[in-house]
């Protein structure tokens, strides 16, 4: 079994086509086809099943991709690592929550990237069950969460507590909002944020239908400042333009919510990533 072998299955298995990989990896479509049906000879198992569409992975399949992969990143780590000089280089990926962008984090950014400038660093937004799923497959080499991390095979780099308030448009010094009669602005399913405010709903036996689902942070924000609907955030991002958002408290049970900086629990962390974590404890976010 080759390393090649191994970025074919894995290029095929992305594609979900034996062309599809062909062209992308600039190979011969028939050569594709051999080394995997080399590589399911040797394993003595299907990796693929075939369709009128392309291929898809078979059960095998899918838990053989866990291993190449693994197998793929720990073979780039050890070039890397050989290659690095004294100080961090070479490229760092990392997932960010954006509420974790409102306060010190960019500030931080500029800071790594003035210190480490060998270091080609790419930042990658996303809701926290997304960033995790990347940190896991190992597509990310770490990723700045929101809510609970409840995995043995994660290591939590840096946390810090926010609190979590009821943010809308409207004068402070008004009566507490009628959550039965509040339209609410919400990040799409997996922002912790949202799980919040349904559990808070449901323990008050209110159903959470008057809602508007937006992607954007900055979008939920403006529509928040505009008086079309509250919604549930982190304190820390009242900066800038929101900072004049009304803000009311909410119970103490849903009231705070961690951020942490993740990575898998890998032996052999990169050079980049350890300065990386480095930097955000002593900086913080």
């Amino acid at each position: 079994m080759e390393l090649t072998d191994l970025k074919i299955f894995a290029a095929v298995a992305e594609e979900g086509s034996i062309s599809g990989a062909a062209e992308r990896l600039e190979y011969v479509q028939s050569n594709v086809t051999a080394r995997i049906r080399k590589l399911e000879s040797e394993l003595g198992a299907s990796l693929f099943r075939r369709h009128p569409k392309g291929v898809e992975l078979t059960e095998k399949g899918a838990v053989f991709r866990e291993y190449a992969a693994l197998i793929l990143k720990l073979s780039e780590e050890a070039a890397n690592a050989v290659k690095e000089t004294e100080f961090p280089s070479g490229p760092l990926a990392v997932g960010v929550v954006e509420t974790v962008t409102c306060g010190n984090f960019m500030n931080a950014i500029a800071e790594f990237q003035s210190r480490y400038p060998d270091v080609s660093l790419s930042l990658v937004t996303g809701t926290s069950s997304e960033l995790l799923t990347q940190v896991l497959d190992r597509r990310l080499d770490g990723a700045f969460v929101t809510g609970d991390v409840d995995s043995s095979v994660l290591v939590r780099e840096y946390a810090e507590r926010d609190e979590i308030v009821l943010l809308s448009g409207g004068d402070p010094s008004e009566p507490y909002p009628d959550l039965a009669k509040v339209r609410w602005a919400v990040s799409p399913i997996g922002c912790p944020f949202r799980a919040v405010l349904e559990r808070w709903l449901q323990r008050e036996g209110i159903a959470f239908r008057n809602k508007i689902e937006i992607g954007s942070l900055e979008t939920l924000l403006n529509s928040v400042k505009a008086g079309l609907a509250c919604t549930l955030l982190p304190r820390s991002v009242l900066t800038g333009a929101y900072d004049k958002l009304s803000v009311r408290p909410i119970p103490e049970e849903f009231r705070y919510a961690e951020a942490s900086l993740v990575r898998r629990d890998d032996p052999l962390p990169k050079r980049a990533f350890a300065a990386f974590a480095d930097m955000v404890r002593v900086r913080g976010l």
